[in-house]
């Protein structure tokens, strides 16, 4: 695991200055404290900052075939790499025990086409010398990020935009698209990045840049065909196999590992497994919230003690308290753009305080994706028993009754009333808007308000209807998977996980289990309205029905809450009327509007000021320059 960067020429010849790979590689340093590498030739210059977790005395970078005429960064860890070198081993000379060697072996062999042979997570760059062929390759899910820029006849690249942002001539300004993107979502969605001119390399997808020119091609898409007909038992056998293997084979590592616990099913199910492959005690992380009621709501510490104590984990948890906010500058620099979603705050703290022990933690990301665990999927199940209800009852009674419920989501009953409001003032749009409504924050027609101009793309709403997938939930999990799941939970991962030197796998996104749960039955996805029937039916055996059956809860903060109360005040050091129309990005009346209905109750508006709060900070650190602990010295005096 790393960080990469690195700068191929367009317009050849042309050498690069090696300082250049040296301001890239400072900047992410926090990705690799371990060691440092570079390669420099005509018209390539490749870096990189290794965190050692395999082949740690063997496994420097770049790394080279034998003759010298292939060379790699990658940051990553390839899981088949074994199985792969066995096959290879015959036509090539390995001279490491790296599981990222590999990659070189298939290249040599395979071509591009090396991508289909790896299980894994992935970003990487690999400089063929005889071709003059630079080709720059991201994994199936997009676990692992990377940023691209085209800039005076070079094309820069680097896990962080921050990385391309330290060379010359380039500079931070604000992508009007990327801005629309975030107002309506909450975070930024590939190909945008939040800087002008900077792109993020999509899922699945790989650029080949030669003397042709660029060419951008994606290389994986799951096959929804629905397989033959097997039953429930077959069904959850498979599942079980597939997961337990994944795990498994993420659990390799010359370095200790944990993993995080929350005492959901999808964390729980990861600890079950590695204790049944761990020869001794897993080490489990979890983290709570001591404050108040809506800090109750939020935690799930007496579900993750259960788990702990039934597989016999060597169990930590750290308690927080709304002070935490004063992190939200540091955090922010670290995440490259701003986002909406308060689990970028616990992930950092609970891998901060898992660091202190382990180098490699497990995480759950991805089970809602793959299984429908996300309660907005319950709608698109009910939908059709909702619409055959009276059109009179539904728009006379319903609808109205709907408008008067809380948009509160700090307990349990108020969650659940939110969400039922959300179902029936979406039930009579098309699918497409129906999936738009509940992914956004700022409304299409808000957003417009907020920038002064008509928004025409929502890009969710696009890949909504561009979905291969062809029935309406699983329309639904393929959109998440391209966009929230990659834009949004994986890059808060990666950015907070790496943020404190500590990797962070996710055995959910083995690639062979997506292909597996996209040919599940939809009729069995969500049986009699139980989110993740399977999953939670193939795990019965070794997680009892208190966990498998538990209210969900997400792994965030209880920020509306402490927006209204304690961080009330810091609110309105970064969202008042004299700095947003300095800023000059948004209309003050919206947002003006915005803040009157949250804090008179009328309307929860989290989201929103969380939007709007952290894109204030992240134009103070990327453009207005300000240090992280400058704001937040700011942040404390206000608390």
């Amino acid at each position: 695991m790393c960080g990469i960067h690195g700068v191929v020429a367009l317009q050849r010849p042309k050498q690069f200055p090696e300082q250049w790979l040296d301001l890239m590689g400072d900047v992410t340093a926090h990705r690799g404290p371990d060691d440092s590498g570079t390669y420099l030739a005509d018209n390539i210059a490749l870096g990189m900052r290794r965190l050692s977790v395999i082949d740690i005395a063997g496994g420097q970078q770049p790394i080279s075939n034998e003759d010298g005429s292939l060379v790699l960064v990658c940051n990553g860890e390839i899981y088949n790499y074994r199985e792969l070198r066995a096959q290879l081993a015959d036509n090539y000379n390995f001279k490491t025990q790296s599981d990222v060697e590999v990659i070189l072996a298939l290249y040599q062999q395979y071509g591009v086409d090396c991508l289909s042979h790896l299980n894994g997570m992935f970003a990487f760059a690999l400089w063929d010398k005889n071709r003059q062929q630079l080709l720059i390759a991201r994994d199936r899910l997009g676990i692992k990020p990377l940023y691209l820029c085209q800039h005076d006849g070079f094309l820069a690249f680097s896990t962080e935009s921050k990385a391309i942002l330290a060379l010359p001539g380039i500079n931070a300004e604000v992508c009007p698209e990327a801005l629309e993107q975030y107002l309506q979502l909450g975070y930024v969605p590939a190909p945008y990045s939040m800087f002008k001119g900077i792109q993020k390399l999509e899922v699945a997808s790989y650029l080949l840049i030669n003397d042709k020119g660029i060419q951008q091609q994606q290389y994986w898409q799951p096959d929804f065909t629905q397989a033959e007909q097997l039953s429930e038992q077959n069904w959850t056998r498979q599942i079980r196999t597939q997961l337990e293997s994944s795990v498994a084979m993420q659990m390799v590592s010359d370095v200790p590992i944990g993993a995080f616990l929350s005492g959901g099913v999808d964390s729980s199910a990861i600890v079950a497994l590695m204790s049944k492959h761990s020869k001794g005690p897993v080490q489990t992380y979890a983290i709570g919230f001591d404050t108040g009621d809506a800090g109750n709501f939020y935690n799930e510490l007496p579900y993750a003690r259960a788990v702990a104590e039934q597989f016999g984990t060597e169990h930590r948890e750290i308690l927080v308290k709304p002070d935490v906010v004063s992190l939200l500058p540091k955090l922010l620099w670290h995440m490259d753009e701003p986002i909406a979603d308060s689990a970028f705050i616990t992930t950092y703290l609970v891998s901060e305080f898992a660091h202190k022990e382990v180098t490699v933690i497990l995480s759950g990301v991805g089970g809602d994706e793959l299984f429908g665990g996300y309660r907005r999927y319950l709608g698109e199940h009910y939908l059709q028993k909702y619409r055959r209800l009276p059109t009179w009852l539904r728009q006379k009674l319903l609808v109205p009754l709907a408008g008067k419920l809380p948009s509160d989501r700090h307990s349990r009953l108020l969650n659940t009333l939110r969400l039922t409001k959300a179902f029936i003032q979406s039930a009579e749009l098309d699918d497409a808007e129906r999936y738009q409504r509940y992914m956004q924050v700022f409304s299409q027609q808000q957003t417009g308000q907020l920038l002064y101009s008509n928004i025409s793309q929502n890009i969710i709403k696009q890949r909504y209807q561009n979905s291969h997938a062809s029935e309406g939930l699983w329309r639904m999990f393929d959109t998440d998977r391209q966009s929230q799941l990659p834009d949004d939970l994986l890059l808060l991962t990666d950015k907070m996980t790496m943020a404190t030197s500590l990797e962070c796998r996710v055995p959910f996104l083995d690639h062979k289990l997506v292909e597996l749960a996209v040919k599940i039955p939809q009729s069995l996805t969500m049986k009699n309205g139980r989110l993740k029937h399977l999953l939670k039916e193939s795990l019965s055996d070794i997680l009892p029905a208190s966990i498998l059956d538990r209210p969900k809860r997400g792994f965030g903060a209880p920020l509306g809450a402490w927006l209204k109360q304690e961080l009330a005040a810091m609110l309105r050091l970064f969202v008042n009327r004299e700095t947003v129309e300095q800023r000059g990005l948004l209309n003050w009346a919206i947002i003006e509007q915005t803040l009157s209905q949250h804090f008179s109750q009328q309307e929860d508006h989290t989201d929103h000021l969380l939007a709007l709060m952290n894109l204030e900070i992240w134009c103070r650190l990327y453009l207005d320059k300000q240090s992280a602990e400058h704001i937040s010295e700011t942040i404390r005096t206000s608390l």
